[in-house]
């Protein structure tokens, strides 16, 4: 049994067997089995080493097509960006026309209530005179009135009942 221990010593290893001695190991490792094994464990473990790199791959392909659009994104950002610094720099011009616009626009509506309380303290005088020009315009009237009576009558002067009283 000894002769079958492959871990025993020089002088153990094919003593008394003329077919196996001087073999040993080096048999055993070279026999059909064991080399047909190995290459299937070598093509086995090949085979998941290239599964893993193919989907290694796979994933830096769906990485790549990210990172491009990621780029056209960032292109159109820098465009929006840019859009909204023009439109920022014309609204500040704007805002700057429409400050100066505001200053004389609350000058003029200063001047403008002004204007509106020198009208108010002028409608007492204006509605004063509007009575006394209908006041007049009644006297008026009531001359007219009389004149036509004493033209349309002119004997009624004479007897004192126009308007001329002598």
């Amino acid at each position: 049994m000894q002769d079958d221990d492959v871990f025993a010593g020089p002088d153990l290893v094919g003593a008394g067997n003329p077919v196996r001695e001087g073999t040993g190991m080096y048999r055993r490792v070279n026999s059909g089995g064991f080399i047909g094994a190995m290459t299937l464990g070598i093509v086995i473990v090949m085979a998941v080493f290239t599964w893993v790199m193919w989907g290694m791959s796979r994933q830096v392909y769906v990485m790549t097509d990210v990172m491009v659009e990621l780029n056209g994104s960032f292109k159109s950002m820098v465009v929006d960006m840019n859009d909204i610094n023009v439109n920022m720099v014309a609204m500040r011009d704007s805002m700057g026309r429409m400050e100066g616009t505001m200053a004389g626009m609350s000058a003029d509506i200063a001047a403008m209530s002004g204007n509106i309380g020198d009208m108010t303290g002028r409608m007492a005088q204006m509605t004063g005179t509007m009575q006394a020009m209908t006041a007049n315009i009644a006297r008026m009237i009531a001359d007219v009135g009389r004149a036509s009576y004493a033209f349309s009558n002119p004997a009624s002067y004479m007897f004192g009942g126009g308007p001329f009283p002598f």
